[in-house]
């Protein structure tokens, strides 16, 4: 479908769009130029990137707010992995690049195709903030050797710092001035408001600056002119060797891509009674990334800042994407000798702000605060990321990332129930709700799907509950509200259970089990048939009163 985007568009939101989309420009603009450094690519390449994923969202996006282009976030893994390949700002270094971008425009439309935005649920909030801490470490120290001038280090990050700590003596006052300058004035003018072009307004002030005081002459190193050419569109190809090589990291950075792009589109909804499909977006910020490869430029994702001052400037639909490309292109032709004059520690400096935005501090302090022992997996997260190569920090993250879902599914919550005085309600024992047993009969509920990951954990609590009870157990009430699913192995398993009860003397029944896709499980895999017939009842009380009407419900804790 193309521009759905712009379906029910009037032409009273036009002024709105113009203005969104020039406030969008002026804080795209050095932000895309700043990006492009981090990616180790020419400058003009961070407008191209910001052209094709705006445009190509603007056409085959849905959402109306969402702003796509060249993100800070990406940039530092593909540098860091293809620095191993071929050596920065090389015309080898840029096929590589280009041909990793198209890889991941592929795998994001194939996602969407596939409609796998179920992918990005695979990380948690504490890993992927994590993620954005160990990133955030990575562009704030690979930029302060540009904002002290002094040489950078190479290799690892601690041998970065090293060479960082070595050559302090020689920082150069202009040099930092100008950095320091540049993120002070951005961080204040956000602080005020977010649409403010702080980071324009600074990279303004010190080319002038530069100019007026000659700080050439002083060791002030510059952004090299940018080419003022329209870029021409071909596609890169590379050896397979290179190509298998690609792979993993344009994987990893299309799965943060869906992770990002869904928290946007969560946050800035279209209609917001009416969400849209994720999927289609996907493809929209794949496109744009496909696109951006053909340009020689690197990959595109959505931009959680640049969407939300859309929103607040009053935008109402993508014709602020094409008014901020429109833009950007007159910048291009008539300005790009400009940037000849823009002094490297100044975009060091919007880096660095980046950077510092990218770490969530307040975000972790929430997650310490109420998560409990999750911050241990954004410390993981940050460490795995800082002190191995990116991808394979992100990679195993992943994994822990997993890990920690796949132990929670595993020990679920599975827990004896005691009755409410003076009602029907069957609660879990606490010191603020009064319980009370009713002799001879264990009411368990297990609150989880019964699965291969979990049953002979759910059917252990059940033997040890069954064996500590303090009067013999007659009756089991398996209350199975919270039961979701069960799968052949799940069931085999509280099969075996029931078998072994049974040959105790035990019954067991079947209450409450609502959902339907469980209660379809329970029939196909044999459960109901082991428990015989009439041992499936809507209610605790139901299956209680079927089994022994006249049984004594007298509280017993003696």
């Amino acid at each position: 479908m193309i521009l759905p985007s712009l379906r029910g568009f009037r032409f009273a939101w036009l002024p709105s769009d113009l203005l969104a989309g020039a406030v969008l420009a002026a804080i795209a603009i050095p932000e895309q130029l700043a990006t492009a450094q981090l990616a180790s690519m020419p400058a003009q390449t961070g407008l191209y990137a910001f052209a094709a994923g705006s445009l190509a969202f603007a056409i085959f996006g849905s959402n109306r707010y969402l702003s796509v282009g060249a993100d800070s976030t990406i940039a530092p893994i593909f540098a860091v992995t293809i620095a191993a390949l071929a050596a920065a700002s090389s015309a080898s270094y840029a096929v590589l690049v280009g041909f990793a971008t198209l890889l991941t425009g592929l795998a994001l439309v194939l996602a969407g195709a596939l409609r796998l935005g179920w992918l990005a649920d695979l990380l948690s909030i504490p890993v992927t903030t994590g993620f954005l801490a160990g990133i955030a470490v990575h562009i704030i120290v690979g930029q302060l050797p540009v904002v002290l001038g002094v040489p950078g280090g190479s290799g690892s990050l601690l041998l970065h710092l090293v060479a960082l700590v070595r050559n302090l003596p020689h920082v150069n006052a202009m040099t930092l001035a100008i950095g320091a300058g540049v993120f002070g004035l951005t961080l204040a003018t956000e602080r005020i408001s977010p649409r403010l072009p702080g980071a324009l307004l600074g990279l303004i002030g010190a080319g002038v600056a530069a100019a007026a005081l000659h700080l050439g002459e002083r060791g002030v190193a510059f952004l090299s002119a940018p080419s003022s050419a329209l870029p021409r569109v071909r596609i890169a190809f590379v050896s397979v060797h290179d190509a298998l090589s690609l792979v993993p990291v344009a994987l990893i950075v299309a799965l943060v891509c869906l992770i990002q792009t869904a928290l946007v589109l969560r946050s800035f909804p279209s209609n917001p009674d009416a969400p849209e499909e994720p999927s289609h977006d996907f493809a929209a910020v794949g496109i744009g990334s496909i696109a951006s490869a053909m340009l020689g430029s690197f990959a595109v994702n959505a931009s959680p800042p640049r969407t939300a001052i859309v929103a607040s400037s009053g935008g109402r639909s993508q014709v602020s994407s094409i008014v901020a490309v429109a833009l950007v292109g007159l910048l291009v032709v008539f300005g790009a000798r400009l940037a000849a004059y823009l002094p490297l520690a100044a975009l060091g400096g919007v880096l660095i702000f980046i950077g510092t935005r990218i770490f969530r501090y307040a975000d972790m302090v929430r997650i310490a605060r109420l998560g409990g022992g999750e911050i241990w997996l954004v410390a993981a997260g940050a460490f795995l990321v800082i002190v191995l190569p990116i991808q394979t920090g992100m990679l195993l993250g992943i994994v822990l990332s997993l890990v920690h879902g796949i132990y929670v599914v595993a020990r679920p919550p599975s827990t004896e129930l005691v009755h409410v005085p003076g009602t029907t309600i069957w609660w879990p024992p606490d010191d603020n709700t009064p319980g009370e047993r009713v002799r001879g009969v264990l009411v368990f509920a297990p609150a989880a799907p019964i699965t291969f990951t979990n049953g002979h954990y759910i059917v252990e609590r059940l033997a040890a509950l069954a064996a500590c009870a303090p009067q013999p157990v007659r009756l089991v009430v398996l209350e199975c509200s919270g039961v979701m699913d069960i799968d052949y192995t799940g069931a085999r398993l509280v099969c075996a259970a029931i078998a072994g009860l049974r040959a105790r003397g035990i019954t067991v029944a079947i209450a409450r089990m609502a959902v339907e896709r469980a209660r379809n499980a329970a029939r196909r895999t044999g459960l109901l048939a082991a428990l015989g017939p009439q041992r499936v009842f809507k209610s605790v009380q139901e299956a209680i009163d079927a089994f022994d009407p006249h049984i004594d419900r007298r509280a017993n804790d003696d």
